[in-house]
């Protein structure tokens, strides 16, 4: 796998983070010139981690906008090794579903355990979200999350590191959204709003006051 410059792989995590974004964009946020990012953006398509559209304009140059490629996700952390495939088959070949899915729960309840202890003693859902990002992207998730206008919050998961697991056992995606709840606490709505196995290039939760 070729080898990356520091401004190359804060460039693939930009885009990891925000989506599609213009080359300008990409050089304001990172403090690059626009030559400077053009090198960069060329050399990540050259590796085929990138790919581009532009759009043409009334003046000037095309608007160019960059995006990640499948192959950029080898790039990004992925601790699903545990879960492989074959032993996802195996629990449902020997134990059938109800095996799998008293596996998923014995997970969920270690999960949650441990966020609520991490959560403990936080009582405004600003800090509990924010907190809760923070623990996410310790497991590889890459999460971060906002206040929208209306007030309620977007936890998003820039980064699925189970996603193989999850795309042929989809309990762990259900699980993950039990959790949230739980921890979050009654006093707040969870709703996922974009999926990674729906075709979204992240996961994310709007989370509102009831």
């Amino acid at each position: 796998m070729q080898e990356l410059n520091t401004s190359e792989d804060r460039i693939l995590r930009f885009l990891k983070f925000r989506g599609i974004q213009t080359t300008a964009v990409i050089a304001r946020h990172l403090k690059m010139t626009l030559p400077g990012a053009r090198k960069h953006l060329a050399s990540l398509f050259q590796a085929k981690l990138v790919s581009f559209s532009d759009e043409s304009g009334k003046v000037g140059r095309p608007r160019r906008s960059w995006q990640l490629t499948p192959l950029a996700d080898k790039r990004f952390p992925d601790s699903h090794a545990a879960l492989t495939l074959e032993m996802i088959a195996s629990i449902r070949t020997v134990f059938g579903e109800a095996g799998l899915d008293q596996l998923i729960s014995s997970r969920e309840g270690e999960t949650e355990g441990r966020y609520r202890t991490a959560l403990a003693g936080l009582r405004d859902t600003a800090k509990k979200v924010a907190k809760l990002a923070e623990l996410r992207s310790e497991e590889g998730y890459m999460a971060d999350w906002q206040v929208l206008s209306d007030g309620s919050w977007i936890l998003a998961e820039n980064h699925c590191p189970i996603c193989i697991a999850a795309r042929i056992c989809q309990g762990f995606c259900r699980s993950e959204l039990s959790v949230f709840r739980a921890v979050l606490g009654p006093e707040v709505t969870v709703e996922r709003v974009e999926h990674i196995l729906a075709g979204a290039r992240r996961c994310a939760y709007r989370i509102a006051a009831k």
